[in-house]
């Protein structure tokens, strides 16, 4: 999803229209279009006024939040964040974020692939003891009927380049579902209220690379990162999360450069809860 100006216009100054509400979502989430002079966008809407009160993340708000996370994700140039902005809506001022369009999914019934397998998502179950190739395992666990599965992921650079994100903003939320592989071949990250705390909060079903280092590529855009702090970045942040949350964000990037190893999972709840 690169930048297109015509379609920021649509969504910064676009009238909104409520589609329908995301009742998956714990906070109050909706589907909106944007319309501009004829041109149209769909959008995710999460109004303030909408947010439930966390103890564990006091300060600012989850709208603020997420748009810090975007601004971290442009900083990088990986575009995982879908844009991203705060305005205001039908409820008041709250997120809005480009839709991310996701394939069709397939009837059910009808095999994906030429064996004849279903194809399986980015973040997936598999039993126990048929780990498909091009898939790392997370954890071994039982699915509802009692039969032991594997949480597995793909084993693809995109989702390396999230991993290493949800390092830097501190992900305490990334779930199987929070993962979007979009039509034009990307994949997004959603839902990025609950991050850049200053408290080690990683809580990811992205720990397939633990103890792996991070390649020479990576760690280049990390080290941009770096600069961008010390120069406008850190400025467009400190509206959104605090002067602590931002020099916590300083020391992650500097560690990551220093020790330039994937995490391994530790067992203060590792894996969001539920993982999808």
């Amino acid at each position: 999803m690169t930048h297109n100006p015509e379609q920021e216009a649509v969504l910064r100054h676009g009238e909104l229209t409520v589609l329908g509400r995301i009742r998956s979502a714990s906070n109050a989430t909706f589907l909106c279009e944007a319309e501009l002079d004829g041109r149209r966008t769909h959008c995710v809407y999460k109004p303030v006024s909408g947010e439930q009160p966390l103890w564990d993340f006091p300060d600012g708000t989850l709208a603020g939040r997420e748009l810090a996370t975007y601004l971290v994700s442009a900083a990088l140039g990986w575009n995982i964040v879908p844009h991203t902005m705060i305005r205001s809506g039908p409820a008041g001022p709250g997120m809005v974020q480009q839709w991310v369009d996701q394939p069709e999914a397939q009837p059910e019934g009808e095999p994906e692939s030429e064996s004849g397998a279903a194809a399986l998502d980015l973040v997936d179950l598999c039993p126990a003891d048929r780990l498909p190739a091009g898939y790392l395992p997370v954890l071994r666990a039982h699915d509802y009927t009692g039969n032991e599965v594997l949480l597995i992921h793909a084993d693809d650079p995109r989702l390396v380049r999230m991993a290493v994100f949800d390092i830097l903003v501190n992900n305490a939320d990334r779930k199987g579902g929070h993962i979007l592989a979009g039509v034009d071949g990307r994949v997004y990250g959603v839902d990025h209220g609950l991050c850049l705390h200053t408290e080690d909060k990683l809580r990811t079903v992205l720990w397939g690379w633990a103890g792996k280092p991070i390649d020479d590529a990576i760690l280049e855009t990390v080290a941009e990162l770096q600069t961008a702090l010390d120069g406008e970045l850190a400025g467009q942040l400190a509206p959104h999360v605090t002067g602590a949350e931002i020099e916590a964000l300083r020391e992650r990037v500097r560690d990551l450069l220093d020790d330039p190893v994937m995490p391994a999972a530790n067992r203060h709840r590792p894996i969001p809860w539920p993982a999808f």
